[in-house]
């Protein structure tokens, strides 16, 4: 009866764990790690990145995502769509072909693989004949014509995969038809590209690598025009009218053709070097579009001079007299250009460009071209991310505070609307404000609305003009060209990985999202108190020092200096203004660091101590040294090139020699108490239930290094004296294991001005195997955490409970601790690392609600090991609830990156770009939901097939009844999203007019 009893009780806490957890990665932040191939569907309005990774991204209105990933380890080198459908093709770089198409289910759309195809050439036949250089999809959406490295043109019937040999255009027939004069002479290389005739879906021109073109005709199946260009071809384009082609080349030129009419244009109608008569880089790319009224657009990426500019990535955009030098800081993937109009054939209104850091969007029909700002794929590491801090449910007067200060910084921007609008955002509106402010190497500190889908740049903060730096605070805006340059350039993008000076380097931050004060502390173990101000203000920051050493001249600092402040007033714009400084010394890194808002307190730590700043007042409060005497490596500073390998080897050696000496006594010991040992182990097993096999936890040497560095800060109001009097207090853990309280003593708030606030050490706690504290939580009389600064005060949590026991929880890297407040005598712990040889590596509080019931929820720790895997702590019982994988072992800089949320969610960097959404709570989930539709068809030609036996295509087109054709659609739509792959293909092909398969096919 005990046991089904306790079988019901685990029964319910299933269903309960089933209601409040669940992972799910949800959505990838930022801009794809290496991208290397770009595509643009006018049709869908959808954007297409594939990335070196295998990773296939599509893009279209904002909040309109979807991903795919290949399973072959290769990069994604082509992205094609097919015209008018929701259908693309992949070439990766094994020469392998693959099908996604975004199919509907349950109202959102999927993107899903559905096929894969490699060319096969005939036996003995060399790699070369059939390695996909060019892919072109045919208008009539049913085709693929696959240009390869040995100089043939393969053609594939799509969505099938299906070799169409007798369409095939070998190299051979090429050659073949060639001018006697010149035919013989040259090799016509690999096929460089494949284009379309815009006016005639007969005729697709074969641009070769030696340069010659030839236009071949689909029907008669033989060439109608040869262009014997004689520099290496770049690119092709086929101009709107089909009458004149464009070739790129290597050299630097470009060549206009005129194609009308069969035979053999011996000259182009205009040949041009847009940078001179110098040596040039190629033209890789050429695009020309006709406007309505005035010249066409042409646009040009690379030919600079090779001696001077060779080293710039550059597209160049002529119209009419403007002719700019867009100059970007990363090398260029790929470009396209949006087209006005419903049909996408009007004026060009954008140029897209994608480039290896950075999308950068081009508005065409405004004064100047400015840059439109971008709502997704925004550049996360613009200077390298090197923290974050993340913020729930801000206040709504704080957001629009901190939006009207970034709006002032964005003046630059354009004012049109984003032009990628494809499919439909289905996500529900997020239900609370959320900020992720991300900290990098340049010394800015970036505001994103983390609330749905999209992290969006709201407002950059930078703390450089607070300092003595070589950039100074007001430089003269670089973008613009100086009148007469030539090139003509102008500095587009914000990628810009170069930091002025590394001591520069955001490490920390804190938001109080109440009041508005924020602080960040850096490299050089500088920590900055800012406030947040909706007008300018011209003022001066003074510096105070904290000595962490406290006198002791036995340590030498190795490592960097401290920034010198600048004595002079600064003016700072509308939104965070620094008004108080401290600077730590030894200027070491700052490790952790903790703002109270309501006691106006700052705290925090570095490698040598930890310090307490009165920020209302400007002075220290406590200065707490925390060095051991054998941490002289804390002395040498991240960024000094001494580094004590001696002695690391020498620690090493004597962990080793101790282990050994460890188990030799422990040998010798065990014989005589094996049979005891066991006699008792049985009868302890008949009458309890197994625990998990426990690891032995080495305890550590206080000789190891850093064993002062500060690793978590805490500001509590519990009980340190006695058990009837609560007061302010602040916690610190150290590397080696030891936690340090002390009792602060408030001055009235009439008196907070005047009066100085004390720091009186209250309680010392040392771990007993020295593991690194990486947090301190303060429960109350109900077992929750105790709230946020000010959050009781905004009627926004309960008051913490004062009537009942207070508890400590002690999170070391490898146990969960509780000890009773005041006494400080141990209740429970969770030994994490004895159960499978993990260590905590990031740790926070979160609320999780039930999926079920609104009123029910729980509170609980969110655990990152080192091992990558995610862990929910119960509070306060201290018991495991969940495990998952989630990070892989090997990425440590993922592990480190990770901050979790107040609601169960998180954020990890996956690459420098790119930070992976996460949630453990089945009830706040942000995740894409979109729905893309097939386009509308319009009228197109479809080129006759051979066909064994039977009717052409064309003549099934004219005499399938209507009524055939209705039936097939209202099967198509109510088969969506559930029917197996060649039931789609079926009614697909039945509607265009192809074969239908059946089963045995």
């Amino acid at each position: 009866m005990k046991r089904f009893r306790r079988h019901g009780q685990e029964s319910h806490r299933d269903r309960i764990k089933q209601e409040l957890y669940g992972f799910n990665k949800t959505v990838e932040h930022g801009f794809p790690h290496q991208p290397s191939a770009l595509v643009f569907s006018p049709s869908l309005q959808l954007l297409a990145i594939g990335t070196r990774s295998g990773a296939i991204k599509l893009y279209g209105a904002p909040g309109v995502e979807f991903m795919g990933l290949h399973d072959e380890n290769a990069a994604v080198t082509q992205v094609h769509f097919l015209p008018q459908q929701v259908d693309l093709v992949t070439l990766l770089d094994d020469n392998s072909l693959h099908m996604w198409t975004l199919r509907a289910h349950h109202g959102v759309s999927e993107l899903l693989e559905t096929g894969r195809f490699t060319l096969t050439g005939p036996p003995g036949a060399p790699p070369s004949v059939t390695r996909v250089t060019a892919v072109l999809t045919h208008s009539s959406g049913d085709m693929l014509f696959l240009g390869t490295e040995g100089g043939h043109v393969f053609v594939v019937e799509v969505p099938g995969f299906r070799e169409l040999e007798e369409r095939n255009i070998s190299l051979e027939n090429v050659t073949n038809s060639l001018p006697e004069d010149y035919g013989g002479r040259r090799i016509l290389e690999h096929v460089e590209s494949l284009q379309e005739n815009p006016v005639n879906p007969r005729q697709v021109l074969i641009g070769y690598g030696r340069g010659i073109m030839v236009i071949w005709d689909l029907e008669r199946h033989s060439a109608v025009k040869h262009i014997p260009a004689t520099q290496q071809l770049e690119s092709v384009w086929w101009t709107e009218d089909g009458g004149h082609v464009l070739s790129s080349h290597s050299d630097g030129s470009y060549c206009r053709w005129m194609v009308a009419g069969e035979g053999t244009q011996s000259e182009p109608e205009k040949s041009e070097v847009p940078y001179g008569h110098f040596p040039c880089k190629a033209i890789s790319k050429i695009i020309q579009l006709p406007t309505e009224q005035g010249p066409p657009f042409l646009f040009l990426s690379g030919g600079m001079p090779r001696a001077s500019y060779g080293d710039r990535h550059c597209i160049s955009v002529i119209h009419s007299k403007t002719h700019v030098a867009l100059d970007f800081t990363s090398r260029i993937i790929d470009f396209f250009v949006i087209r006005d109009g419903p049909d996408h054939i009007g004026d060009p209104s954008a140029l897209v460009v994608l480039v290896e850091e950075e999308l950068v969007v081009i508005d065409l029909q405004t004064e100047g071209w400015p840059v439109i700002q971008t709502p997704y794929l925004v550049p996360l590491h613009c200077s390298a991310i090197t923290c974050s801090h993340h913020v729930s449910a801000i206040p709504l007067k704080m957001w629009e505070r901190v939006l009207s200060a970034g709006a002032l910084q964005n003046t630059h921007y354009s004012k049109k609307p984003w032009p990628i609008t494809g499919g439909q955002n289905l996500s529900p509106d997020a239900p609370q404000r959320d900020l992720l402010l991300t900290g990098h190497e340049d010394g800015t500190v970036r505001f994103w609305d983390a609330s749905g889908v999209c992290l969006y740049p709201m407002y950059k903060l930078s703390t450089a003009g607070v300092f003595l730096t070589d950039a100074e605070p007001n430089e003269p805006n670089m973008n613009q060209c100086t009148e007469g340059e030539w090139p003509p350039f102008r500095k587009v993008g914000c990628f810009d990985p170069y930091s002025d000076d590394p001591r520069l380097g955001i490490q920390k931050i804190h938001l109080c999202k109440y009041s508005g004060y924020l602080t960040v502390a850096g490299t050089a173990g500088q920590i900055l108190v800012l406030e947040l101000n909706d007008e300018a203000a011209e003022q001066t920051v003074e510096a105070t020092v904290a000595d962490l050493l406290q006198g002791q001249e036995s340590f030498r600092w190795k490592g960097h200096t401290r920034l010198e402040v600048r004595e002079e007033p600064v003016t700072f714009p509308p939104g965070f203004q620094p008004f108080s400084l401290v600077q730590c010394q030894p200027p070491a890194v700052v490790t952790a660091l903790t703002l109270h808002s309501e006691w106006k307190l700052v705290t925090f730590g570095t490698s040598h101590g930890f310090g307490l700043y009165d920020y209302q007042q400007k002075s220290n409060v406590l200065v707490r040294c925390t060095l051991n005497p054998s941490d002289q490596l804390a002395m040498e500073g991240p960024l000094s090139r001494v580094k004590s390998i001696k002695k690391s080897l020498r620690q090493s050696f004597r962990r080793i020699r101790r282990s050994r000496v460890s188990l030799r006594k422990h040998h010798v010991n065990s014989a005589a108490k094996v049979q005891e040992a066991n006699a008792r182990l049985e009868a302890e097993l008949a009458e309890m239930e197994l625990a998990p096999v426990q690891r032995k936890i080495e305890a550590r040497s206080s000789d190891d290094s850093f064993t002062g560095l500060v690793r978590t800060l805490y500001f509590a109001d519990t009980f340190l004296s006695d058990s009837s009097h609560h007061t302010p207090s602040l916690w610190a853990g150290t590397n080696g294991g030891s936690v340090f309280a002390y009792q602060l003593r408030l001055p009235p708030v009439e008196r907070r001005s005047e009066d100085p606030v004390y720091a009186n050490p209250a309680k010392e706690i040392q771990l007993m195997h020295r593991a690194p504290v990486v947090g301190i939580v303060v429960l109350d009389g109900h077992g929750s955490p105790l709230p946020e600064p000010l959050e009781v005060a905004h009627d926004l949590a309960r008051s913490a409970d004062m009537q009942g026991c207070h508890q400590l929880l002690v999170i070391s890297e490898e146990q969960f601790k509780v000890f009773t407040l005041p006494k400080v005598s141990a209740k429970m712990k969770l030994k994490l690392t004895a159960i499978d040889g993990s260590r905590v590596r990031r740790v926070g509080v979160a609320w999780f609600g039930s999926s079920r019931s609104e009123d029910y929820g729980e509170s609980g720790l969110t655990v990152l090991t080192n091992q990558g895997d995610l862990h929910v702590v119960s509070l306060p019982g201290v018991k495991l609830q969940v495990q998952y994988p989630c990070i892989r072992r090997e990425d440590v800089s993922g592990i480190a990156s990770c901050v979790f949320t107040k609601h169960g969610q998180g954020f990890y960097l996956i690459s420098p770009s790119e930070f992976e959404r996460f949630s453990l709570s089945t009830c706040c989930v942000v995740e894409p939901r979109s729905l893309v539709e097939v386009p509308s068809q319009t009228p197109g030609t479809t080129l006759p097939r051979a066909q064994p036996d039977g009717p052409s295509v064309a003549h099934r087109n004219s005499t399938r009844d209507t009524d055939d054709v209705a039936v097939l659609q209202e099967i198509q739509k109510s088969l969506e999203g559930y029917q197996p792959t060649f039931l789609e293909n079926n009614v697909k092909s039945a509607l265009a007019g192809g074969k239908v398969l059946t089963n045995g096919d």
